[in-house]
């Protein structure tokens, strides 16, 4: 089945809004083994509106179109999708009392030009919205089936995975039941990780299972997405699957589904009724805002410093001595941080960057250390890439190595982003 996502909007085309439906939309189908042809975009104008929809309506077989469905002027995607289907718009009173429900529950009056979101063309069919007052809807434009979706991204969202997908699936002839399942991994680049998971798709002959991967440095998310007739049919595929990824990819895997790395930490933290200070230096703060927002890290983050030089860090703590950054600063700091802050754990990242302008070869020594009731854990590291990717990947490897030394992993396994 050949698809195309149309989005609509001046902001869009602009460039004044960033289209991430398209991105998400166009993820979930593929994710789904439903992967997109075309990708348009055209702004609010009658004209170029329906010349899009009727050249979508020639070369693709269902087309996803975004945007267009408010109670503006410029939302136009009602009226220009009844022109190009022949039809004229018609009231639709069910859909109408459920948005003066809406606004009911939320003790507010309808404003009279939201009367304009239950005008459908005629013979459309309607895509619930719970969660809003743009419905959706389907129609056939000559031999093509047009899915129109709401522009406010969780609507979209909603619409997509419980309306759109289900039926595109049913069209294209697919099972209707799909799942997808993801492996957030630190250390593991994404050509080592599809040599390590060679042949896995072999596991179903029938071509259900599918293997992907997303690289976004410094993560690596592993996709497993399995269709089949329902969720036991699926999990019955997935389970040797899933137990492949989990051997191969091993203590690099953080996290998984929509777990975080963050969360993963502070669920392990708070079952130990563990506490926490961090100490930074170049990555300025980014680490402790990884954890202190969160609602999980109320009593357990205590403390976040940062210090970029090697004096501001003894200054800060009461240490001795003198010299640059290196292991031993690292690891006196975490002792004298856990003291200082009174928590159970005690995280210090700091990296002495290279001299000189940005560049591909610049790079940093990473110091880690982690400092407990009992013992103080340490890994040193070089990464090169340019001062950001130095920032992205110290912040990384400093979380991952916390997650090391509290599910007892070896902290210092070397990964492929290293320089040895």
């Amino acid at each position: 089945m050949k698809i195309e996502i149309l989005c609509t909007g001046d902001e869009v085309l602009s460039g004044a809004t960033v289209n991430t439906n398209f991105s998400h939309i166009s993820q979930k189908l593929g994710d789904a083994g439903l992967p997109v042809l075309w990708g348009t975009t055209v702004g609010d104008d009658r004209d170029t509106l329906l010349r899009a929809f009727r050249q979508a309506a020639e070369r693709a077989d269902a087309i996803i179109v975004n945007g267009g469905l408010g109670p503006t002027v410029d939302d136009l995607s009602q009226e220009m999708a009844a022109q190009a289907a022949g039809v004229e718009l018609e009231f639709h009173e069910p859909w109408f009392h459920r948005m003066e429900e809406f606004f009911q529950r939320r003790a507010r009056v309808m404003p009279h030009n939201n009367r304009k979101q239950a005008m459908l063309p005629a013979g459309a069919e309607l895509l619930d919205n719970p969660i809003g007052t743009a419905c959706g809807f389907a129609l056939d434009i000559g031999r093509a089936r047009f899915f129109f979706t709401p522009g406010v991204p969780r609507e979209l969202h909603r619409m997509l995975d419980e309306q759109i997908l289900p039926r595109l699936l049913a069209r294209a002839g697919t099972q209707t039941a799909v799942y997808l399942k993801r492996f957030h991994s630190y250390g593991v680049g994404e050509s080592r990780a599809d040599a390590m998971l060679e042949g896995l798709e072999a596991l179903q002959p029938d071509g259900s299972l599918k293997l992907g991967f997303r690289a976004h440095y410094p993560q690596l998310e592993t996709k497993l997405t399995a269709r089949g007739i329902d969720r036991a049919d699926i999990d019955r595929k997935l389970t040797p699957a899933i137990a492949r990824v989990r051997h191969a990819l091993g203590n690099f895997i953080v996290s998984e589904d929509n777990q975080k790395l963050e969360d993963v930490l502070l669920e392990s933290l708070g079952t130990r009724k563990a506490t926490l200070a961090t100490l930074e230096s170049f990555t300025g703060g980014a680490l402790a805002a990884r954890l202190a927002p969160l609602p999980a890290a109320d009593g357990i983050f205590r403390r976040g410093l940062v210090a970029r030089e090697a004096a501001q860090v003894r200054e800060l703590l009461g240490l001795s001595g003198a010299g640059g950054i290196g292991p031993e600063l690292a690891r006196d700091a975490a002792k004298a941080l856990r003291s200082q802050a009174g928590t159970t754990h005690a995280l210090v990242s700091l990296i002495a960057l290279d001299e000189g302008a940005d560049r591909l070869e610049f790079g940093g020594d990473i110091h880690i250390a982690i400092a407990s009731e009992h013992k103080v854990d340490q890994r040193r590291a070089r990464l090169l890439g340019g001062r950001e990717w130095v920032r992205m990947g110290a912040l990384e490897m400093s979380l991952d190595c916390l997650r090391r030394h509290l599910l007892e992993l070896p902290i210092d396994e070397r990964i492929d982003f290293e320089k040895t």
